[in-house]
């Protein structure tokens, strides 16, 4: 009898869920930990975009500038508390380091690396159920103002990344999105862009599927990670522990941590620096209103509507407030100031419900994937920042790769958990 892997699987977002799936279906037996629950962090209040045109490193030098006023202004997408200023200081000033053009250029490549891979390996993973859970309808950036060289600037710069982005004016605009206000003047058309109708569902689809194939879930916190030897199980390889206050500890031949932005402690425990920070986003859910056909983002006002089965959702602002601060739904209250702006017929609109969760983010953009450096039966799959959702599937396929001892499809040398120690 061949004697099947068993892998512990920690965190139950949406790229938890990806890994866990996409091992199951390998063969091996996996066993998936959350103490929320399936999908009930980003995975479920995140804007539903399957980002991929999203090439370039948040840690860009022409923010720079900007920061003064975007803090100073009550609407601006940027808020940071000033209790927790200094506590973030360090993430803070990692990321302008990253800015240097060197550093943004080779970010650059890996996130377009990553994107690109994205959408095709999720269509390999859900199988029959990718039409009903992702739609690919494009997606658009618009623009308030006419300056329409600045704008072809913006275009060229995708179109450098081979990104596919067409102009549209604002009669090609309103062909394609009726409702939305006649203040805009030009948009970008991402066409090769998709959305989810429902993250939450999508979450549970994958989970269906996983249990389907005989996937075991522990909904209890992970609170200890002991590497060992063990002669149980296979006698060849090594032994992970894995210890929780309510399930006590149970031994697994390998591990992959995806506890997104709970993972600091856990990785502190192996000996490995993380200098992940809580970039918390808000959403504003208008139920009942579902008037565009595909996301719509504004380059002016930074934040996002797409719509989804329940209704229209408004999702943006990035909040430095620590991992475990209470919300301040503030920040999703003004995100229906900015959707009045950009729809038409918008004195209908009233405020939604509120949603606050923490994207786990690192300083250069990039997501950690790989094995630990230390402990080879160790795999990271976290810090996707906005990219979680966009980057779940193609994730799961290189730590399975990487688990099966094969060579990834992508080189994983710039996601390495290394380049922080």
């Amino acid at each position: 009898m061949t004697y099947a892997l068993q892998i512990a699987v920690v965190g139950a977002g949406v790229v938890g869920l990806c890994n866990a799936l996409q091992l199951t279906r390998q063969g091996y037996q996996v066993t998936l930990y959350d103490p929320a629950g399936i999908g009930e962090q980003c995975s479920r209040g995140n804007a539903g975009h399957f980002a991929t045109e999203q090439v370039f490193p948040l840690a860009d030098k022409a923010l720079l500038p900007r920061i003064p006023a975007m803090l100073l202004d009550k609407l601006s997408p940027l808020r940071i508390d000033h209790q927790y200023f200094f506590r973030a200081l360090p993430w803070l000033s990692r990321f302008c380091l990253n800015m240097l053009p060197r550093r943004f250029k080779h970010h650059t490549r890996a996130l377009r690396a990553l994107n690109e891979a994205a959408l095709p390996a999720f269509r390999r993973l859900l199988q029959d159920e990718f039409e009903h859970n992702i739609h690919l309808r494009g997606s658009l950036l618009t623009f308030e103002h006419n300056r329409v060289d600045e704008i072809r600037g913006v275009q060229s710069k995708y179109q450098q990344q081979g990104v596919a982005v067409e102009l549209l004016d604002s009669e090609q605009l309103r062909t394609l999105e009726p409702e939305l206000s006649a203040r805009i003047q030009y948009a970008l058309y991402f066409s090769e862009v998709g959305h989810t109708p429902d993250p939450y569902q999508l979450s549970q689809t994958l989970y269906q599927a996983f249990i389907a194939l005989g996937g075991q879930f522990v909904k209890a916190a992970v609170t200890k990670i002991t590497p060992s030897e063990s002669a149980t199980g296979h006698p060849s390889l090594p032994r992970v522990q894995v210890t929780t206050q309510t399930h006590g500890s149970h031994g697994f031949d390998n591990l992959v941590l995806a506890t997104g932005a709970w993972s600091k402690t856990l990785c502190k425990q192996l000996g490995y620096k993380l200098p992940i920070e809580a970039e918390r986003g808000y959403h504003n859910m208008l139920p009942a209103l579902n008037n565009l056909s595909r996301p719509v983002a504004s380059a002016d006002r930074q934040f996002i509507m797409t719509p989804m089965q329940h209704g229209l959702r408004l999702a943006g602002t990035v909040e430095f407030a620590g991992l475990d601060g209470p919300p301040n739904y503030e920040r999703a209250e003004i995100l229906l100031t900015h959707a009045k702006a950009l729809l038409q017929n918008s004195g209908r609109l009233n405020q939604g419900d509120h949603w606050m969760g923490p994207r786990p983010s690192l300083p250069d953009s990039l997501p950690v994937i790989g094995p630990a450096p230390a402990h080879p039966n160790i795999y990271f799959a976290l810090g996707h920042q906005h990219l979680g959702l966009t980057q779940a599937a193609i994730t799961s396929e290189l730590i399975a790769q990487c688990i099966a001892n094969q060579t990834t499809t992508l080189d994983i040398g710039p996601y390495n958990i290394a380049r922080f120690q």
